[in-house]
């Protein structure tokens, strides 16, 4: 099953989308019109919106197999006014994305350089339809290495760094979120014991701040475009985390959010329970092989 699954998501882009070979094994909830939706039914809801986050789990087959659906319609509704922002790759890697994508450099040395996530597989089709396609593709998230140094030295230390560095990250200080989000993430770790100190809550909110100022910083930069965020589902969740702070660099953006669950309860969900996570709920099938 999962070698089956692996050849399916390689072979993405060849696939006809006239049947949709997994539509027995997702089912997803619009939560303002409170039923059962279509990705068609998504693409048509975002004519007033300007960011959808995907929220995903990072090794879910199905939810991978979604984005691509949802991204090349998206695409294909928005000729020309369609970008992929992703939590994928970091800002300091932008220049060797947009190399790849424009052609110039080899994927092999694409995916070292752009440091792609060892999962680079459940993603490569986004990436090759945005190649093909002339789509933007922002490079999102924060270099692991300020994260890394946030985790030792909190916010605060980032301040050292010098012009250079700070340009791949927010505007400094960064603005920590505290209250539902606090909240949220505390339950998460265990407790106040399992986290150690603010510190590691200070590294949620760099990942969270360099994906909303980086979507912020394109949508300024590129009037009228759809942009699909891609990022685990706990970032967007609640619209807190990243697109919280995407609505503190710019607040008359406007933000859908998708969350995604591998839910044991796939036959019958409870989306009076789910709902409160996302715009739309996906459930998908537990019993697919994960890809990883």
């Amino acid at each position: 099953m999962k070698i089956l699954l692996n050849l399916m998501i390689a072979l993405i882009p060849l696939v006809s989308f006239s049947q949709d070979s997994l539509s027995n094994h997702y089912k997803i909830y619009s939560t303002s019109k409170q039923k059962v939706v279509s990705v068609d039914d998504i693409v048509n809801d975002l004519g007033n919106t300007d960011v959808l986050f995907f929220g995903e789990e990072h090794s879910d087959s199905t939810g991978h197999y979604l984005e691509y659906i949802l991204f090349k319609k998206l695409s294909e509704k928005y000729p020309g006014k369609i970008a992929l922002s992703m939590e994928m790759f970091e800002t300091d890697c932008q220049n060797v994305l947009d190399e790849y994508l424009d052609g110039f450099i080899r994927e092999k040395n694409f995916i070292t350089e752009a440091r792609a996530w060892h999962n680079y597989k459940d993603y490569r089709p986004l990436i090759e339809w945005a190649k093909a396609n002339h789509i933007p593709v922002v490079a999102a998230n924060a270099p692991a290495r300020y994260v890394n140094m946030t985790n030792r030295l909190g916010l605060g230390g980032l301040e050292q760094l010098n012009k250079i560095s700070k340009a791949y990250l927010p505007p400094l200080p960064i603005d920590t979120a505290t209250g539902v989000y606090y909240d949220k993430f505390l339950n998460v770790m265990g407790g106040h014991s399992a986290m150690g100190g603010m510190q590691l809550f200070q590294a949620q909110n760099l990942w969270d701040a360099s994906m909303g100022w980086s979507i912020a910083r394109f949508a300024k930069a590129h009037k009228d475009y759809k942009i699909l965020q891609l990022n685990g589902s706990f970032h967007s969740e609640e619209k807190l985390g990243a697109a919280a702070q995407l609505k503190k660099y710019d607040k008359k953006i406007r933000v859908l959010n998708i969350a995604t669950f591998s839910d044991e309860n796939f036959d019958n969900p409870d989306w009076n329970k789910l709902s409160k996570n996302g715009d739309y709920i996906i459930v998908t099938d537990p019993k697919l092989a994960k890809t990883f």
